[in-house]
């Protein structure tokens, strides 16, 4: 009893952290009363417009729903075991595990955060190393994280005159590919070549009504319980930045470094921030007299896993329950894959947009 007596009483760092906390507290209450008020005025500002008006009443929030339909009815008719087949003797050929390219494809065709609820469990089920987990991640943040941003995207490249043939090619088709080959023998080298009879199969054998209903049911969960939560713990943090006076230079700052990389900084924050989709929608919409660069780098940004949002709160939270990652792993793979993602929009921006221009 003495002994636990002795060890309370001793005072820890928070515990003195705790009562700075208090006074400051106190005397904020005493000097600016209303202060604490404009805070929290100031951090609804961010975080409603964003939750509520986009993702919980929205298109976005809806969309998210449809896409875990559509990703789960697509693997429920065999497409995960199609597309296996067809990539097996190319990755085979590049000694990596088949089912590291599923996440980018259930990606484009359904949504990021559907794409981490099924194609994790494959994964696992493919016998996917810990490094092929890794760089099923880092790949999947190549692909535009809906159908509905790659489409909208086209329509702006043809406001602008922009070839989106070659574009769609080398941004968002050949890194399925290529980034994986470059991840095994660079990063992640815990890669093994895996044949088409060391597979199990994929399909579920569910049925379609139960299937269909399920994931609606999942889609709502993953909305709900996920997704707007990471969005609101993100945007609380830049209300915070901005009632302190940081976020202004921050975005100042975020401004020159798109313009730099010869990416539209408007629509480039908003692909950082707060959804890729509703940037395409106002990339139609700029001046045609903007530089095509600046388009091209702007689509190739808003046709991946953005925002910051998804990279620090969805992903690791839905990686680590549907695959063999935990947290820290899961969001270092992401953010690799950020990395090759603005390297490929600047890339491509000044040395691709030539050709497709005119």
């Amino acid at each position: 009893m003495k002994k636990s007596s002795s060890y309370r009483s001793k005072w820890q760092v928070f515990e003195i952290i705790g009562v700075l906390l208090v006074f400051i507290s106190l005397i904020i209450l005493l000097k600016a009363p209303n202060s604490l008020s404009n805070y929290f005025n100031t951090v609804m500002g961010e975080v409603k417009p964003i939750v509520v008006d986009v993702f919980l009443t929205g298109e976005v929030g809806i969309a998210i729903i449809i896409s875990v339909i559509f990703g789960r009815l697509l693997e429920r008719a065999g497409f995960t075991d199609g597309l296996i087949r067809l990539f097996v003797p190319v990755m085979k050929w590049l000694k990596i595990n088949p089912s590291v390219i599923v996440p980018s494809v259930y990606n484009i065709l359904g949504d990021i955060n559907a794409a981490g609820k099924i194609a994790g469990p494959i994964l696992v089920k493919a016998k996917a190393t810990k490094d092929e987990q890794k760089i099923a991640i880092a790949t999947m943040i190549q692909s535009p994280q809906s159908f509905a941003t790659l489409v909208l995207g086209l329509i702006a490249l043809a406001v602008f005159g922009i070839k989106s043939v070659p574009l769609i090619l080398f941004s968002i088709l050949l890194p399925i590919v290529v980034v994986p080959f470059l991840l095994s023998i660079t990063i992640y080298r815990d890669t093994k070549k895996v044949d088409l009879e060391d597979l199990p199969r994929f399909t579920p054998r569910t049925r379609f009504l139960e299937t269909f209903f399920s994931s609606a049911k999942e889609g709502v969960e993953l909305l709900l319980l996920i997704i707007i939560p990471a969005i609101a713990a993100v945007f609380f943090f830049i209300g915070t930045l901005k009632f302190f006076g940081i976020w202004g230079p921050i975005e100042t700052g975020l401004t020159a470094v798109l313009s730099f990389i010869s990416i539209e900084p408007t629509t480039g924050i908003i692909s950082i921030l707060a959804a890729p989709t509703l940037a395409v929608a106002q990339l139609a919409e700029l001046s045609t007299t903007i530089d095509p660069r600046l388009i091209v780098g702007s689509f190739i940004l808003a046709n991946s896993g953005l925002p910051l949002s998804v990279i620090f709160g969805q992903i690791p939270v839905t990686w680590i329950e549907s695959s063999n990652l935990n947290e820290r792993e899961a969001l270092h793979a992401a953010l690799i894959g950020v990395m090759i993602r603005l390297l490929t929009a600047w890339g491509l921006a000044v040395f691709l947009t030539p050709f497709l221009v005119g």
